[in-house]
């Protein structure tokens, strides 16, 4: 009968531990609801701040899926895979580009490789639906004009040719990049990191093809506007430079000598630091610039019904 106590104050110790660790598991899983994000592929869990950072720059990647496709096949999304749209509104002014074959092969190649990256994203977050984009030729005309200060005639039309395509091309890819170097030091998980660095191996990558294209052209004239290929993208660099409004992260494809890669050109086919590193820019400087405003509360450009995103939705007005 001596036995019996003993028995009883192991039960009890057990039963105090089990209730402990459940206290404890109990504990650990309000501490990750406060994290709380999204399974992606794999069931893995991202924090919020991930799932943030991730669904930002689907803004950037469905401005950049519609204006490449469009210009090389004369269709966007809604004809290659309208599901990933997410039903959002058909994008304004899109059109076919009067483009050289070499120049529509090679959008074409950015078309579908902009496609993947939406795939990419979409397999890790929930994301949102393609908002309300403007690429029409009008807009690209004010954006050019907004760079160079004056009011071009004819306007200037992305679509017009393949100087012109590779011009507003410029416009657009490096602006994201500079997205993703900023928000890579700031992700969490190395679900989310291996993520950011597949797209930007692919999105430095075609900024580099397009920089090349027209570092290629840099002394020839814009037709009708008497200006060098390399001053217009000086012009649109300094322009975001402007609108970003955190000094120096965009530089055009000649510089002033002594500020090309270890001062010893004025050559300056892949825009990068002191130490030829890649600029970074954050979601309030990226939203500025897209939304041609210096704002970003205050939509317009791109956007003209603002970007999407819990970050972008936060700082609008």
């Amino acid at each position: 009968m001596a036995a019996a106590p003993a028995t009883f104050v192991v039960v009890a110790l057990v039963a105090v531990a089990l209730c402990g660790g459940v206290g404890r598991a109990q504990d650990m899983d309000n501490e990750w609801a406060r994290y709380r994000g999204f399974f992606g592929g794999g069931g893995t869990l991202l924090p919020q701040s991930d799932v943030d950072l991730l669904e930002f720059p689907l803004n950037l990647e469905y401005l950049e899926t519609e204006f490449f496709c469009w210009s090389a096949l004369g269709y966007g999304l809604d004809g290659i895979d309208v599901n990933l749209t997410g039903g959002g509104p058909a994008p304004i002014g899109g059109q076919t580009a009067a483009l050289t074959p070499f120049v529509r092969d090679v959008a074409t190649q950015f078309c579908y490789q902009e496609v993947g990256h939406l795939r990419a994203i979409k397999q890790n977050v929930r994301g949102f639906p393609r908002p309300l984009l403007d690429i029409s030729a009008a807009n690209f005309g004010k954006i050019v004009e907004q760079a160079m200060n004056t009011t071009l005639d004819p306007p200037f039309n992305p679509y017009e040719n393949s100087l012109n395509f590779l011009i507003a091309s410029y416009i657009i890819p490096y602006v994201g990049l500079t997205g993703y170097v900023g928000a890579n030091p700031k992700l969490l998980t190395p679900q989310a990191r291996r993520l950011v660095a597949g797209l930007l191996g692919v999105e430095s990558a075609q900024d580099a093809v397009i920089r090349a294209l027209l570092y290629e052209r840099g002394l020839s004239r814009v037709a009708s506007y008497g200006v060098g290929v390399a001053e217009v993208t000086a012009h649109i660099s300094s322009l975001r430079n402007e609108l970003g409004r955190r000094g120096i992260k965009d530089e055009g494809l000649v510089v002033a000598p002594g500020q090309g890669p270890e001062g010893q050109t004025v050559g300056n086919i892949i825009a990068g630091d002191e130490f030829s590193l890649a600029y970074e820019r954050t979601p309030e400087e990226i939203l500025s610039i897209v939304y041609g405003t210096g704002n970003p509360a205050q939509s317009g450009g791109f956007f003209p019904q603002g970007a999407d995103g819990r970050i972008a939705r936060g700082l609008l007005m």
